[in-house]
């Protein structure tokens, strides 16, 4: 079946922008008009967060945007029913981003038909162990079309990485340190032989770097190391202003497009 992350991935090569956002922040029925805003701006990829009250890997900005997020009512079900209607008007790839949990409370089989009938392209579940997906989950998720992308760090061993290499069908997500996310200012020589070693590792899938970019320089240091980059801290700081949703997003974008 297609998938819109393949078709992605197969027509741009390079300097794929991905933007992370936290569902229902900072308003709750934010999720569709963020989503929209920025398509609106040349984001080619968009994950969205499903907030969970004891985000692990999440740095303070996300956070305190999921903690926002569940005070304002933010639920799976909820989310589910904001973007019921999103492909009417969005056609870019759109993954669900988040902790095992909520999604086994919701019950798997379920959540991936939901996922099938919105349009989601792909999950990102951190918490999930690839060997439990690959024995319980697998085939549910690609009965649904969704793509289950791994994460590995610095510390992912070469016989691992192959490993995921392996399971993997979308991309791989390329943690550029081992931080929880947040945003940094440089690449640094560390990441620099990190990011060297996995291009030189022969895998078959492209790979975005995430954790970590926060601006133009920091985009385009990460571009000359994979497909392209993921952006959310500093996304979701920015949301914080009290400018208008359409402004703050296109400023925001544009200063990483751009460099200005």
């Amino acid at each position: 079946m297609n998938n819109r992350i393949n078709k992605l991935f197969q027509e741009k090569k390079e300097r794929i922008l991905s933007v992370y956002f936290t569902a229902g922040y900072p308003n709750l029925e934010d999720t569709v008009p963020v989503i929209q805003e920025l398509v609106k701006n040349g984001v080619d990829l968009i994950e969205i967060g499903m907030p969970f009250s004891d985000p692990v890997a999440d740095g303070p900005v996300i956070q305190h945007s999921s903690l926002i997020a569940l005070k304002n009512g933010m639920s799976i079900r909820k989310l589910f029913e904001q973007l019921k209607d999103i492909r009417q008007t969005v056609d870019i790839p759109l993954i669900l981003m988040g902790y095992i949990n909520p999604v086994l409370q919701y019950g798997v089989e379920a959540f991936c038909q939901k996922c099938k009938e919105i349009g989601i392209d792909g999950l990102i579940i951190p918490d999930l162990p690839m060997d439990v997906y690959q024995e319980e989950f697998k085939a549910i998720f690609e009965a649904s079309n969704l793509h289950n992308i791994f994460l590995i760090t610095p510390q992912t061993s070469e016989k691992r990485l192959q490993q995921i290499d392996e399971a993997s069908s979308g991309f791989i997500y390329m943690v550029s340190s081992n931080a929880t996310t947040g945003a940094k200012s440089s690449v640094s020589d560390f990441q620099k032989e990190y990011f060297e070693r996995i291009n030189s590792s022969g895998l078959k899938n492209p790979r975005l770097i995430g954790f970590g970019i926060s601006n133009a320089e920091t985009f385009a240091n990460a571009c000359q190391f994979a497909s392209g980059a993921i952006i959310g801290s500093a996304f979701v700081k920015a949301l914080e202003d009290d400018l208008p949703l359409s402004e703050k997003i296109s400023r925001f974008i544009n200063s990483i497009a751009t460099g200005l």
